[in-house]
């Protein structure tokens, strides 16, 4: 390893004011990304500053239509917590698939998010559920965070504190994971609000990350059932091609996947 200051603030403005102070500071969140990034020496920051211990970033709530789960809470806290188990079944379910259980215990929400992996599950939540991102500065909706690959709308130095969930009336989630490294190589969440609409996002098939799929969007928004997708096809065009899979294999992944959390959302 190599020089840094490592910094563990008890509150957001204290970390946003250590943040302002570094030459080069990084928020740290689960540390997933960030520190096998700086042991290959494709990071150096100058100041490495750990919200973990932030309890203002820690919880989950949920209230009238909503679920609020803070920046800092673990994909196992997601996972097993009852509020969210009982609001949004498929968000709790979407967070006990990623990694395994060591992963589950450290990662965050916030961290996931921030770092907008394009085979990362939350994204795809957030996105079909229509999820606001509370920073320490502005609230973004959703659709206006994701920016592309490991891209957002986050500014230098700007904290998540918080993502909050309209509860949906029905919502499911599908993935067909690589076997190693348990990302998606192509996941579907789909949602349904008491008013009928239909918002469906895909993670794991497109060269810009996480994205809305309108044809399956429009198909269940007239008939809500696996079987009303059977006559639609995704187009390849702008999907990943790699050794896991062509563009072809995941347009097709993304149709077969959100038949089947069509079936989980009931």
């Amino acid at each position: 390893m190599y020089q840094t200051t490592y910094h563990r603030p008890s509150s957001i403005d204290e970390a946003a004011a250590l943040f302002a102070k570094g030459s080069d500071s990084k928020y740290l969140a689960g540390g997933h990304t960030l520190i096998p990034v700086m042991k290959q020496r494709l990071a150096s920051p100058s100041d490495v500053i750990d919200l973990g211990k932030i309890k203002e970033l820690v919880g989950i709530e949920a209230s009238g239509d909503t679920l609020t789960v803070k920046a800092a809470t673990t994909h196992c806290d997601v996972a097993q917590n009852a509020a969210a188990k009982k609001a949004i079944p498929a968000l709790a379910y979407l967070a006990s698939l990623i990694g395994d259980p060591a992963v589950r215990h450290r990662g965050t929400i916030g961290g996931s998010i921030a770092n907008n992996d394009p085979a990362a599950d939350y994204p795809a939540a957030l996105l079909a559920l229509d999820a606001t991102v509370t920073t320490n500065k502005r609230s973004i909706k959703a659709d206006d965070f994701f920016k592309g690959l490991f891209s957002t709308a986050l500014e230098d130095g700007e904290i998540i504190t918080a993502v909050t969930f309209p509860i949906a009336a029905k919502a499911g989630y599908s993935k067909f994971l690589h076997p190693a490294s348990r990302f998606a190589l192509t996941g579907v969440f789909v949602a349904k609000t008491s008013a009928g609409d239909v918002r469906v996002a895909a993670t794991g098939a497109s060269q810009d990350g996480v994205m809305r799929v309108p044809a399956i969007e429009a198909a269940l928004k007239a008939n809500w059932s696996a079987g009303a997708l059977d006559g639609v096809t995704i187009s390849a065009d702008g999907l990943m091609s790699d050794i896991h899979g062509t563009s072809d294999y995941r347009a097709n992944l993304i149709k077969v996947m959100a038949q089947r959390a069509v079936t989980a959302a009931g």
